[in-house]
């Protein structure tokens, strides 16, 4: 695989986007050779659900885009940043607040931090902010079977059906 891909699509704050930013992430991600019954591609699956809502939803009709910027540096690190255009940052919501939504920066933070990561929120010369994840890039060995063929492992010892 190459030392450094990197792969980016710009989509309509719309509800609908968000899943299609999902699915760009997981396509291309399987292009890099992660299959979608990883676990990191379970975590990621959810990492850019939260990212692409917040971008849609807390942006209040200020940002009519954002961007998803995908970048595998030499198989060892996976950075995913969603910029929007609104000059606010995500909240930090104490644990304690009772309500109904709200908590996809926690969901994000405690995901990456489970996987071995790092998020950041930057500024963005044009005035809005960009949220880093950066994960390690953990892609399954695979395994051949008696006949010779390769199988990817989806978890230690065990291969996919």
């Amino acid at each position: 695989m190459a030392d450094h891909l990197e792969a980016s699509v710009t989509l309509p704050s719309d509800p609908a986007s968000v899943s299609t930013a999902r699915n760009y992430v997981l396509d291309t991600l399987a292009q890099w050779g992660l299959p979608a019954t990883a676990e990191l591609a379970d975590t990621v699956r959810l990492i850019v659900s939260e990212l692409a809502t917040n971008a849609v939803q807390h942006t209040f009709g200020q940002s009519p885009t954002f961007t998803v910027d995908l970048v595998l540096d030499r198989d060892e690190r996976l950075h995913i940043g969603v910029t929007d255009s609104h000059p606010r940052f995500p909240q930090r919501l104490p644990a304690a607040v009772q309500q109904d939504n709200g908590r996809g920066m926690v969901i994000i933070r405690w995901l990456t931090a489970e996987c071995g990561g790092r998020l950041r929120v930057r500024p963005t010369r044009e005035g809005g902010k960009t949220v880093f994840i950066e994960l390690p890039w953990t892609v399954p060995a695979e395994q051949s079977d008696a006949a010779g063929r390769v199988e990817p492992v989806t978890a230690v010892g065990q291969q996919e059906p």
